[in-house]
């Protein structure tokens, strides 16, 4: 199939991720042009839209509108058979996205592909392909951190699993290559300086067909800067990311260096490969990265994490069986 010319990308949804979407194909992505910006909020559009020529044309879809929306944004990207990267979630819970699974089956190929960026970022994918070696022997265990400076004003506790351990739970199935089967929530006396109510830290344990474990630290009040880091134990060796030493500085009697203040600084590079990987596959007619399928096991995972939040004790997770499109 011949290469498309430029691709013309509709940014759906202007907030923090789609202005930043829109300011990245702009400024960074190559083979592609913003071909529209739609929002709620027109006047916000317009001013995101500023300065970007030749708004017309759409030859693919990026969702970046709030999770409960999704839904409805990529049925309508799927009539028109329409390429769609969608922002995580897929849609805010199972039910919606074994709907969107079933109209994407309808079409009888791939058209969405889910923005769990992590797996476009360097120590994620080194971490990946070491696994993949089998130089290490079988996982038996991820360890994972996932700190914010401070959660905004509208987060609940849910929002810590569904919004937060999210890219957890799709990292957990992509790095092990196993399905999560049950979840279970603990939390200690929330922090001083979490929001009143707000259930925070929380201690998330995973367990997987394969037989391992992976545990999640959410703590989205630590005060201090943006962290990620997973550490995988496996019966022969061990391997760690995310402690940011790119540089260490020493000086005044001092050793040390600087922490990410939020995630559009952690993983810019991410983000950057994500979506030039995203246009080169559209381009070339294909979809590639993760699929309707991972975003439905993901917001089945958490789904079942709010639950173990909510009422304690341990849920078990029953997915439907993955259809040979996703395979």
């Amino acid at each position: 199939m011949a290469e498309r010319a430029t691709l013309g990308i509709a940014v759906i949804g202007t907030g923090r991720m789609g202005a930043d979407h829109v300011r990245r194909i702009h400024e960074v992505t190559s083979g592609a042009r913003v071909a529209a910006v739609v929002d709620v909020d027109g006047e916000r559009a317009k001013a995101v839209a500023a300065g970007v020529d030749g708004c017309t044309d759409v030859d693919a879809v990026l969702i970046a509108s709030p999770g409960p929306a999704h839904e409805a944004t990529l049925l309508a990207a799927f009539e028109h058979d329409l390429p769609v990267l969608c922002e995580k979630p897929l849609t805010p819970d199972s039910a919606s996205a074994l709907r969107v699974l079933e109209a994407e089956l309808r079409l009888g190929h791939r058209r969405a592909q889910v923005g769990f960026m992590r797996r476009y970022d360097p120590e994620y994918v080194k971490l990946k392909a070491l696994l993949t070696t089998g130089q290490l022997g079988r996982p038996l265990m991820l360890h994972n951190r996932h700190r914010n400076v401070a959660s905004p004003p509208f987060f609940t506790s849910s929002m810590l699993i569904s919004d937060s351990v999210a890219h957890e739970a799709d990292a957990t199935r992509w790095l092990l290559g196993h399905e999560i089967t049950a979840v279970t929530v603990l939390h200690p006396t929330p922090s001083s300086h979490a929001p009143d109510g707000l259930r925070d830290p929380q201690f998330v344990v995973f367990e997987t067909d394969g037989g391992a474990l992976s545990d999640v630290e959410i703590f989205v009040n630590c005060g201090f800067g943006y962290q990620v880091q997973a550490e995988v134990v496996c019966e022969r060796g061990t391997a760690r990311i995310g402690d940011g030493h790119a540089l260490v500085t020493n000086m005044a009697g001092r050793w040390g260096g600087t922490i990410a203040q939020d995630f559009t600084e952690r993983f810019e590079t991410a983000y950057d490969q994500e979506i030039q990987a995203w246009v080169d596959a559209t381009r070339r007619g294909e979809v590639t990265g993760p699929s309707v399928w991972d975003g439905y096991a993901a917001a089945a995972v958490c789904e079942a994490g709010v639950r173990a939040l909510d009422d304690g004790g341990r849920v078990e997770i029953g997915l439907e069986r993955k259809p040979a499109l996703y395979a």
